[in-house]
């Protein structure tokens, strides 16, 4: 009988059931070490490769004072860059093509220092086979719309010296990631687009206030339709202009950082914008300069163009991008959007993850793999401690393992099943429904060894056509019963399970928490981008803010809560904590108990049953006491369970016990105090 070898992969060695794929997990490997092997031996190194926004692009050349403008064009026949410093004459000034095949310009300060500027407007015209052009250049800083006409210009931008003090913060301080995501243009109470210096002021106090130490930013990267979330990305290397300059969202980075608060960047390299205009698409008139050709370069649900990974040029383009986020603007790493598009040609739509061989045979884009493996390793080589988020819906086995140990080398990936699961249960399912071990099966199911973002809600569920969790928990009773002395059964029974729902997930679901910003107060009002439909009103995309600073609304209690919350998981270090352990499972009176971090959390999810003298195990002899109770009345609770009690343990039947009151739907963890 032949003896079974043992893998020298760690990944498989973790989980056997990975062993009849071992041949396909090596090859991953071994091609990553050949691309690097590649990069390194042309360019010296992956950060020498990864500096093509040094060289491409409009640059100043302080040795030769003046400015450079070279471009990464094959298939085109001629480039001429335009702009107002020669009045958008489209054949004065002509690019010619250097021995390496790139297109360039050189404009002495001798001749153009007044006209050729900080703030000149520029495009590039290009004669190619799709016709002759105005496009904007790929690795423009900047580009900023005509309010008349609406269309897109590049502009010159300075290399602005700017004085950073952030120089105590390192990412090495985040052990335990509390995730704030937001959107700067609606972060304002206003009806109107929010700015980086608006919410520097106004939004992160709170952010800080409230006990998050990161911060997730949306819609960096300049996008045409403010609509899309950010995620129909035109140009990948300019701070949205809608939000202010480049200066400001630094500022920004430095604030945050001198509050101790980690910045991390909602990346989009999983596609972008379709538009010609704007963005990358047909640049060189190839048709595949940048994206796949035919149906492979066109991403059917997103109405966008998807990248061609095997390409070098593509890769040092998306590889310089994430160089440039981090060295340029100090982020502390990348949430990259859309990876289940990246990981697979069939973009994992229609497609059930039911079985191994989904994930290693047909519909595997290998070529995206290696690049999201290149990405991670030069992250790393830049920033050793930068957090690097997947949003995979798949469950890729070893997405957030290290090449090394046979993965993609992912810190995190976002658990998309939970938000999915607390929107199905409240859409489908009475209270009296709930199954207590399907919950716990949901917070629980995540793969050995490879870490977990938690979030009870996403931003996508607070969008026109669903609903928040306060929106589904309470609906329409929110504009008219969340005054404070207004009694209602349908407010208390919202706040009650919104406040025991985040509590669940954030305790049990993960190693790192999100919270899109608002709905920890219960946001009630969902998001609505300006548009034709709604006669372009910004009325639903903004934050109310002022919901939560009226002592006389009950938002207060959320918000207050979500505090308390945050403060018990980090300063008991739950996140980095062992998972959670089972105590006790009551499905009669729909009690959970389970220790995690020497803490015990005890949830009652019944709508009716509280129970004096609830009696469980716990693991260790002592003196207990209540750190946080949903139930408290600065918690829009009824105050039934005395805070200020010690609780002993006793023995019975030779095991450790303990009795307290378990009211229903109130959530208490209990820390051991001797």
């Amino acid at each position: 009988m032949k003896k079974e070898t043992v893998s020298q992969l760690q990944l498989i060695q973790d989980d056997p059931w990975l062993k009849p794929y071992e041949i396909i997990l090596e090859k991953r490997q071994k091609t990553f070490y050949e691309a690097k092997y590649k990069i390194e031996t042309e360019h010296g190194s992956l950060l020498n490769f990864a500096n093509a926004h040094k060289y491409l692009g409009i640059n100043y050349d302080s040795e030769n004072k003046g400015w450079w403008y070279r471009e990464w064009a094959p298939a085109a026949y001629r480039l001429y860059l335009i702009g107002d410093f020669n009045e958008w004459n489209r054949e004065s000034h002509p690019l010619t093509r250097n021995e390496q095949g790139i297109w360039e310009i050189f404009l002495p300060d001798a001749e153009y220092a007044h006209t050729f500027t900080h703030g000149s407007k520029v495009k590039v015209h290009i004669h190619a086979e799709n016709g002759h052009l105005d496009r904007i250049p790929p690795y423009i800083r900047r580009a900023v719309q005509n309010p008349e006409t609406y269309d897109f210009a590049g502009q010159v931008w300075e290399d602005i010296p700017f004085g950073w003090e952030d120089g105590n913060f390192s990412t090495e301080l985040i052990t335990e990631p509390i995730i704030y995501e937001t959107h700067i243009g609606m972060a304002q109470e206003k009806e109107g687009l929010g700015t980086f210096q608006e919410f520097t002021e106004n939004v992160l106090p709170r952010i800080h206030k409230g006990g998050y130490n990161c911060i997730q930013l949306m819609a960096v990267m300049e996008h045409p339709y403010y609509g899309s979330f950010g995620y129909h990305v035109s140009n990948f290397f300019a701070v949205s202009s809608k939000f202010g300059t480049p200066e400001d969202l630094k500022h920004l980075v430095n604030e945050a950082h001198k509050l101790g608060i980690a910045v991390v960047m909602d990346v989009v390299h999983s596609h972008a914008v379709k538009n010609v205009a704007e963005g990358l698409v047909n640049f060189d008139g190839s048709g595949d300069q940048y994206f796949h050709p035919g149906p492979q370069g066109f991403h059917p649900a997103w109405d966008s163009r998807v990248f061609d990974y095997g390409k070098q040029g593509v890769r040092q383009f998306l590889l310089s991008n994430l160089r440039y986020w981090l060295e340029e603007f100090h982020f502390d790493g990348f949430r990259f959007d859309g990876v289940t598009s990246m990981l697979y040609k069939h973009h994992g739509e229609g497609v059930a993850f039911d079985h191994y061989d989904r994930y290693f045979k047909a519909g595997v884009d290998n070529e995206a793999i290696t690049y999201l493996q290149l990405a991670n390793n030069l992250i790393k080589q830049i920033k050793p401690n930068a957090l690097s988020i997947a949003e995979d819906m798949s469950g890729m086995p070893g997405l957030c393992r290290t090449v090394e140990e046979g993965g993609i080398g992912f810190d995190y990936r976002l658990g998309m099943g939970i938000p999915d699961y607390w929107i199905k249960l409240l859409k489908h399912k009475r209270d009296e429904e709930w199954n207590i071990y399907e919950l716990w099966g949901v917070m629980s199911n995540r793969r050995y060894k490879e870490k977990t973002v938690a979030y009870a809600e996403s931003h996508d569920q607070a969008m026109v056509g669903d609903k928040t969790l306060a929106f589904w928990l309470m609906d329409k009773e929110m504009y008219f019963h969340m005054h404070v002395n207004d009694p209602n059964l349908v407010i208390d029974r919202g706040i009650a399970l919104h406040k025991l729902i985040r509590l669940f997930t954030i305790s049990l679901g993960g190693e790192a928490y999100l919270n899109f910003m608002g709905n920890e107060f219960g946001h009630p009002e969902w998001i609505d981008f300006p548009r034709i439909g709604n006669n372009w009103s910004y009325k639903h995309a903004r934050r109310q803010w002022s919901l939560i600073d009226n002592p006389d609304l009950k938002y207060k209690y959320m918000s207050e809560f979500d505090k308390a919350m945050t403060e018990t998981i980090r300063q008991n270090k739950v996140l980095s904590a062992l998972p959670g352990r089972q105590i006790n499972m009551d499905t009669s009176n729909k009690v959970v108990i389970f220790e995690r971090a020497n803490l015990i959390f005890i949830f009652n999810f019944s709508a009716t049953r509280s129970i004096s003298d609830y009696e469980f195990w716990v693991p260790a002899t002592g003196r207990y006491r209540i750190i946080l109770n949903s139930d408290a009345p600065q918690f829009g609770g009824f105050n039934r369970i005395a805070d200020d009690l010690d609780y002993p343990t006793f023995e019975r039947d030779g095991h450790t016990r303990l009795k307290i009151y378990v009211t229903n739907r109130t959530a208490l963890v209990l820390k051991k105090v001797d």
